[in-house]
């Protein structure tokens, strides 16, 4: 029986696993829009910075 790895997706600013119990949102990047960017609740309530890693549009 082959094992299946569940991978999360990843905070685009702080890099913290996105798990599905967490209050976090998605949202393509506003300037390429193709990249998907993940914010983790933490980092949407202290407003941290995010990069969009296809273009370099930061963001809070």
């Amino acid at each position: 029986m082959a094992v299946k790895t569940v991978v999360f997706p990843r905070c685009t600013s702080c890099n913290r696993p996105i798990t599905p119990d967490m209050r976090a949102v998605r949202f393509p990047c506003p300037n390429c829009a193709k990249v998907t960017i993940w914010r983790c609740e933490v980092c949407r309530e202290l407003v941290r910075l995010y990069t969009c890693p296809a273009c370099g549009f930061e963001g809070p």
